[in-house]
């Protein structure tokens, strides 16, 4: 009896398609965006404003597709990829935007293989576009200081206003992240609340006792007349509606504007700025990675290189020669 040394490993089984169109090969969006965003809502549990983005970018590309005469995914091979390709680098489209763009389309082929559409998936041989690691922009405390200070009484929601900009640099949360904080989300007590990250991952974030205050202002004197019904959600419009990221875009630009910062202000840098002085405050980088909700350390060394005078001071004190 002869018993190899080798052990078998059975090839990962193709799933079935699930749906009739996706039996067919016709390359059609009606025959495949919604099932592929199922697949990146169920599967990989990837958040609102991703599935939006690559819904996008694939409507685009079958639009392309279409003014190319190509009708099926079969007839969708390298030299098809590869002209669309050189069309977003006549666009002039940033580097960080081509990328995304091929991550979200090696993506659905992957997904066309899984479901037997495809046997293989030719968009894996593209190569992404090398992106440069561009620092990000950082304001310093007192200009930060500046910043929530900036509403006043002459504003129609000052209250909201403070609020929203001290919670966003307390906490070092996305602009959709703090959007999405509800009221039974809020423990102001203990000075903490729970927020839904990228991936719909829960984290708790801590809440200084500025940030405290502000909310209670808010909620106790302004929230009231903003709410139109029950909706939970802390951030409202004047409409009574939720607030979203956009609109959360737009009132830090208001008032980077009003303190001559505009141009490189939004609310991004209030997280990066946050990141930032807690390094040189002393939190440790793996400690500052779980505060951001990042998936990997790479993503938060970036501020090891923006800040500066903790690395100083740490070899000056350190090294014998300091």
């Amino acid at each position: 009896l002869h018993i190899s040394s080798k052990t078998n490993v059975m090839p990962p089984r193709k799933r079935p398609a699930t749906n009739s169109a996706l039996a067919r090969s016709q390359f059609h969006p009606a025959n495949y965006l919604q099932p592929y965003q199922n697949y990146l809502r169920a599967e990989c549990g990837m958040a609102a404003n991703t599935l939006q983005a690559y819904a996008t970018d694939l409507k685009q590309f079958t639009e392309w597709l279409d003014h190319q005469g190509v009708k099926t995914a079969e007839q969708v091979d390298l030299d098809v990829l590869g002209r669309y390709l050189q069309e977003l680098h006549k666009r002039d489209l940033a580097a960080t935007t081509i990328a995304r763009r091929m991550v979200s389309l090696k993506m659905f082929f992957r997904f066309l293989v899984l479901e037997g559409v495809l046997t293989e998936s030719r968009a894996d041989l593209l190569a992404s576009p090398k992106l440069w690691s561009y620092l990000p922009t950082v304001l310093s405390p007192e200009m930060v200081d500046r910043l929530l200070m900036a509403p006043s009484g002459d504003d129609r929601y000052p209250l909201r206003d403070r609020a929203l900009l001290v919670v966003l640099y307390a906490t070092g949360c996305r602009a959709s992240e703090v959007c999405g904080i509800k009221l039974r989300d809020m423990h102001l007590e203990e000075r903490y609340c729970r927020c839904l990250g990228k991936g719909n991952k829960e984290r708790i974030v801590s809440l200084n006792p500025v940030a405290v205050a502000a909310l209670q202002a808010y909620l106790h004197h302004e929230r009231p007349g903003l709410c139109r019904g029950e909706d939970e959600h802390i951030f409202l419009t004047r409409r009574g509606q939720v607030m979203d990221r956009i609109t959360v875009w737009k009132l830090v630009k208001k008032y980077a504007g009003r303190i001559g910062v505009a141009s490189k202000v939004s609310p991004h840098t209030l997280r990066h700025s946050f990141a930032t002085h807690m390094l040189a405050g002393g939190a440790e980088i793996r400690a500052l990675q779980e505060m951001l909700g990042h998936a990997s350390i790479r993503t938060t060394q970036v501020y090891t290189h923006v800040e500066h005078s903790r690395l100083k001071s740490i070899h000056k004190r350190c090294h014998p020669r300091g």
